[in-house]
């Protein structure tokens, strides 16, 4: 398996090529803000061809370079219904400075191509078997990515692209528009507690940890059955 991540020219946001091997088909992750150029040359590095584009939720640091990306390459992009309506109206999802700074200054237009994903979807991509987990709270359409990731760098049974759910240390703000602190502890409790220890987690933003270690030292996985929805236990990043 092959998994190249670089970050975006804003906001960090990471966007992820995951693929059988080289030359092989992929699927992109997130593709944010000024990636073109660099996506370009990963996929000429390892000659590697865009099967599909998933977006692991809405916001327009993950999806800004969605259309281009697929629209170069006749692919469909995945986004959980929760979140459509961000690909065709990105400041929906932001806070009112950001749509002030973005909305009057872009020019978005939804793919041609758009496929709504469902919780406990597996998905056959790619030469990829990749299972989706609805997992709300940064955003109401927010979503995990598991595979399997034998073959990978990682001595570890399974992948999950987290997006803005969880972080090194953190998860996702809750304070934007579609956001939920009682939804994201849902999803905190619900879909990354019981992943196993081992399982590789690659953010939206900042540096792979374990669950294992989340698990350990994540102050909202610590507290996640404590935590008062009201009461943040730590700083909470993303958009």
């Amino acid at each position: 398996m092959l998994v190249a991540g670089f970050p975006a020219q804003a906001f960090d946001t990471n966007c992820y090529v995951v693929a059988a091997g080289p030359g092989e088909q992929c699927v992109v992750v997130d593709p944010g803000i000024g990636v073109v150029d660099q996506l370009d040359a990963v996929l000429a590095e390892h000659r590697l061809h865009p099967a599909a584009v998933l977006l692991t939720h809405g916001h327009v640091d993950h999806t800004f370079s969605v259309a281009p990306v697929c629209g170069a390459r006749g692919i469909t992009a995945y986004v959980h219904p929760g979140d459509r309506e961000m690909l065709a109206d990105p400041t929906k999802g932001i806070s009112a400075d950001l749509a002030a700074l973005f909305g009057g200054r872009l020019a978005y237009s939804e793919p041609d191509d758009v496929a709504e994903l469902t919780d406990g979807a597996t998905l056959s991509l790619a030469g990829l078997e990749i299972t989706v987990d609805h997992a709300p709270g940064h955003t109401g359409g927010s979503v995990l990515f598991r595979l399997p990731a034998a073959g990978s760098e990682w001595e570890a049974d399974q992948l999950c692209l987290s997006g803005d759910v969880l972080f090194a240390g953190s998860i996702g703000r809750t304070d934007l528009p579609g956001g939920s602190m009682p939804a994201m502890l849902a999803s905190l409790r619900g879909k990354i507690l019981p992943l196993a220890d081992d399982t590789v987690v690659l953010p939206g933003h900042g540096p792979a940890t374990t669950i294992g270690r989340e698990r350990a030292g994540n102050p909202y996985l610590r507290q996640v059955s404590e935590v008062d929805a009201g009461r943040p236990v730590g700083p909470a990043r993303g958009l």
